[in-house]
This record gives C-alpha cells, sequence and structure tokens, in this order.
C-alpha cells in the first residue's frame, strides 16, 4: 500500500501541467497506463488557440467557442478559461523553446475550422502536442517527491466507509498483481473515450477508462452524448492510419471527389472550415454513397516543411504528397462530456478530481471549438494546482479501511469482442443516429450488465472491454434521449435544434451501490 497527498490517474497534458505546477513539499505519485509518452496529448498536431494576434481579442475567441458549442456552453467558463489564454501561451513559451515563430520572433498564428481569426500557435509544423509534452517530461524530472508508476492500470476508486469521499484507487501491475494506492487528492486525467470507434484518431489507451471507474463509484457523469468526430483522418482500404490536422484546411486545402468537385461549396458559409460536425456529415455522406472523398493540399506551398508529421503519416502508408491528394474519412477525436466538475476540477464526490478531456466543465458545450482541448488542460492542471498547494497543507488523515462494494455477481457473462463494440458504436451511434438503431444498440449493451461484473477477477484486457461497454451505454442511453440534434449529436429523425426543450439541458448519469437509476436524470445544464 502507499499513500501520497496527490494521486494522478493519466499523463497527459492536463496531469503533467498539474504534476509541475505544485510545489516541492507536496508528494506526488503519477499512475499511467502504459508510459508517459503513449498519451493522446502527445499526438496533438494544430495547436492551442490563444487570442495573440494583433486584430484578435478574446471576446472573438468567445464568440467561436459558444458558435461552435452551439450555446450548451457554461459562459462563465468560457470567459474565464479563454481570457486566461493568452498568459498561458507566454507563460509557458518562457519555459523553453516550443512554438514556431518568425525571424522578428513573433508567433506563427495558423486559422482552424470555425475561428474568426488567425489564433493557432503550433509548434514544430504539426507536433505542437509533443513540443509541450517533452517541455513537461523535462520539467517533471526536476521535481523533488514526484514518482511516476508506467503500466500501472488504475481499474477501481476506493471510497471511505460513508461513501462520501474518494481515498484511493485499486491498480494492477505489469506483473498483474492488484495494489492499492492512496491519498489526500485523487485525481483523474485518463482522457476521453475514442477508442470505442471503429475510426478514431486517439491512442489506443482511450478507451475512457477513467469516466467509467467515476461512474462505477457514483460520481456525476455528463453529455456523453456529444462525441466530435474529425473530419480528416487518413483513410486507406477501409482503415483509418492516423489524424490529418485541420490546421491543413486552414493552410488552404479543401475537400474534393475523386473528379475534384468541392463537396463544402453552399453547404456552410465558411465551407472547408466549417464546424467540425458539419464537415464529418458531409464526407460522411459521400463515404455512404461509396465515394471517396480527399483532401486538395495542391495549393499549399512547402507542405513538407509546414507539416512534416502528416507528410510521414502519409507516406508511411504509400501516399504520395507530390500528388497533391490525401484520402480522408471522419473518426472520433473528442469527447465533449465527461466527469462533471466545477472549473477547479472538484467531482460530486470529495477528494475526487478530473481535469482535461476526462472531465466536463461545460468549456466546450455541444462541440469543441479546434485547439481549445491543449488550452483547457493547461489551463485545468494550472488552476488545479493553484487550489491544491493551498489547501493541501490542511491536516488530514487517510481513512485505511474503505468501503469495498461486493457486486451482485461474478463474472459470468462472456464479453463481445472489442472490434465488435467498436464497430457497433460506429454504425448505430456514430456521425449519424436514430432511434431504431440507438435501440439495437441499447438493448445489444443491456445484456452484459457491464456495470456488475466483479473487475478483481478481470484480466486487463477484459477489464477494458467492461469500460468500454459501460461508456458505450452512457453514450447510447444519452443520445436517445435527446431529440435534437447539436453540435457533435446528430439524429437523422430529429434533425433541427429543439432550443425550446433542450438549449442548455444536460443529460447526467447516476450510479450508486451498483444500482443504476431507471430514468434519466435531466437538468439544467452548467450553462445559465
Amino acid at each position: 500500500m502507499t499513500e501520497d497527498d496527490v494521486l494522478i490517474i493519466g499523463s497527459g497534458i492536463a496531469a503533467l501541467q498539474f504534476a509541475v505546477q505544485l510545489t516541492d513539499d507536496v508528494n506526488v505519485r503519477i499512475l499511467t497506463k502504459e508510459k508517459l509518452r503513449t498519451a493522446n496529448s502527445y499526438l496533438a498536431q494544430g495547436g492551442i488557440a490563444a487570442a495573440l494576434g494583433k486584430t484578435d481579442h478574446p471576446g472573438k475567441h468567445m464568440i467561436d467557442t459558444l458558435e461552435a458549442g452551439r450555446f450548451h456552453n457554461n459562459q462563465d467558463v468560457v470567459h474565464e478559461v479563454i481570457t486566461a489564454a493568452p498568459d498561458l501561451i507566454k507563460n509557458l513559451d518562457r519555459q523553453g523553446d516550443i512554438f514556431d515563430k518568425n525571424q522578428k520572433g513573433e508567433w506563427l498564428l495558423g486559422m482552424e475550422g470555425a475561428h474568426s481569426e488567425k489564433r493557432i500557435v503550433h509548434g514544430g509544423g504539426d507536433a505542437t502536442g509533443k513540443n509541450v509534452m517533452e517541455n513537461l517530461i523535462t520539467r517533471l524530472k526536476q521535481r523533488c517527491n514526484l514518482s511516476v508508476e508506467e503500466n500501472c492500470f488504475a481499474y477501481e476508486l476506493l471510497l471511505n466507509t460513508e461513501q462520501t469521499r474518494c481515498i484511493g484507487v485499486k491498480a494492477k501491475t505489469s506483473a498483474g498483481t492488484i495494489q492499492k494506492f492512496y491519498g489526500k487528492h485523487i485525481i483523474i486525467a485518463t482522457g476521453g473515450c475514442g477508442q470505442l470507434y471503429t475510426y478514431t484518431s486517439n491512442a489506443k489507451t482511450v478507451s475512457g477508462d477513467g469516466i467509467a471507474m467515476a461512474y462505477l463509484a457514483g460520481v456525476e457523469i455528463v453529455d456523453m452524448e456529444f462525441i466530435q468526430f474529425h473530419p480528416t483522418l487518413l483513410y486507406i482500404n477501409g482503415e483509418t492510419k492516423g489524424l490529418i490536422s485541420e490546421a491543413v484546411r486552414g493552410e488552404g486545402a479543401i475537400l474534393v471527389t475523386d473528379d475534384g468537385i468541392p463537396i463544402m461549396e453552399g453547404v456552410h458559409p465558411l465551407k472547408d472550415l466549417g464546424p467540425r460536425h458539419v464537415v464529418s456529415q458531409r464526407i460522411y455522406e459521400y463515404l455512404k454513397k461509396g465515394k471517396q472523398v480527399y483532401l486538395d493540399i495542391s495549393t499549399i506551398d512547402n507542405f513538407r516543411k509546414r507539416f512534416p508529421s502528416i507528410t510521414s503519416i502519409c507516406e508511411e502508408n504509400g501516399i504520395q504528397i507530390s500528388n497533391g491528394k490525401i484520402p480522408v474519412a471522419p473518426g472520433s477525436h473528442f469527447l465533449m462530456g465527461g466527469i462533471k466538475t466545477d472549473l477547479i476540477g472538484r467531482s460530486s464526490i470529495d477528494g475526487l478530481y478530473a481535469i482535461g478531456e476526462s472531465s466536463c466543465t461545460g468549456l466546450h458545450g455541444a462541440n469543441r471549438l479546434a485547439s481549445n482541448s491543449l488550452l483547457e488542460g493547461l489551463f485545468q492542471g494550472e488552476h488545479l494546482a493553484k487550489w491544491i498547494n493551498k489547501t493541501c497543507k490542511e491536516p488530514y488523515e487517510i481513512e485505511r479501511s474503505p468501503y469495498n462494494f461486493v457486486p451482485k455477481r461474478e463474472k459470468l457473462v462472456c464479453l463481445p469482442d472489442t472490434q465488435q463494440i467498436k464497430d457497433l458504436m460506429m454504425e448505430r451511434v456514430g456521425i449519424v443516429r436514430d432511434e431504431v438503431n440507438l435501440k439495437k444498440q441499447q438493448a445489444w449493451l443491456n445484456q452484459f450488465r457491464a456495470e456488475s461484473i466483479h473487475l478483481d477477477t478481470c484480466s486487463t484486457e477484459e477489464t477494458t472491454k467492461v469500460f468500454m461497454l459501460c461508456i458505450a451505454k452512457l453514450i447510447t442511453d444519452a443520445a436517445l434521449a435527446r431529440t435534437e440534434s447539436r453540435g457533435g449529436h446528430f439524429r437523422s429523425d430529429y434533425p433541427r435544434e429543439e432550443d425550446h426543450q433542450w438549449l442548455r439541458k444536460s443529460i447526467i448519469h447516476h450510479y450508486y451501490q451498483g444500482m443504476e437509476k431507471s430514468n434519466e436524470h435531466i437538468e439544467t445544464a452548467l450553462a445559465t
């Protein structure tokens, strides 16, 4: 058994920003499912959004964020995060050579979809996530009182006897042994759930673990129907091979058919730089008809220099950049919902926090504005660290005999194949949804009763499947309940936004002591 002031589950940009901002007198332990560098943040290409341009202003950035989020956002959160963005970038820039600049030392600002100004700060061309993460990892190694447990799969939160406070987590080591970790503050920073879908830009480790753990512990989960599908993943022979950043369209690339016809003409005022859900749905329409869609990059000068990572991904998969066309398809990219938290990161259970994509503060609303995710991680990491630095000195004794809920049954159900979970989610709860398919998926998921499986008896692979089934059910149930289309949630049987019924209203999931409430609880969302 180990005991720390702060226990962090996950190792993305939010987790590491949080860790490096804590004072040296705070004992910190990071648990990561694989390695520090296998986090989603490390793969991020586009950049970080901040109003740094001469003609830009945080007010413009806020308007773009609200418009992309279809006004489902928490406006107070949007104001605080977006206003802080320029200083966050400037402070990070002082830590090292992270971002691309011109010869005058000015940031090279890029354009991405649904932005009204060039405001995307990037590093290494299209390797922003890697640049920021390497900087944070370097600073992490300089910290005192910090340890990192790699290949350590956290799978169950530990609560106190009264079930009112989170006091630790159970995890399986690489050797297969179960170990308990205790802490005064437990932080979930495990990212989203992109691996629930056949096509995704996400790292292989991102399957909703942290959100599922929180849900099974009785924490409130919100807005799970809002899944952002990135319009452009490299698509070859029915498989996606990697992300093609939105920044490529920001530099002038357009979406075309095999015979060169632009597909976004007349669809949205911003055409190829329209909101991601609009562009994804348009590409999806063509793919359903058996027509391939391409990114025409022929107008972009020095593509190799501007996008070295994308060039490598393409050439590794037999696509020659010199041909001027990249075959693309949409895939799951970002979860707007997650563990319901305030801006500090506090969840509905004391002692448990969530930051980054695993949390839902209301910043993104129904659809994330491009490049606001790394910004959110940086902000939340710093914001929570400041709060912990003040409160961690308060006396507190960790309870060593946690409450242990014994599920109704052991592992009796034969779990489905992982690929089947992905394929059925893509088919029935993907880019375009309807009642018939959602009810089919709901019935299929209910048969497994994943919430009541005793995880101590499961292998890591089986536990991952259980978490995937839990998250799939949350998404499916919420998508069925929301009878409108908004942001990342599109219902072909309810194709319009229904403001009178659904504007700023959220679907919140509860699960207590293994007994899920039979009815969804719908209440006014974080925004007002």
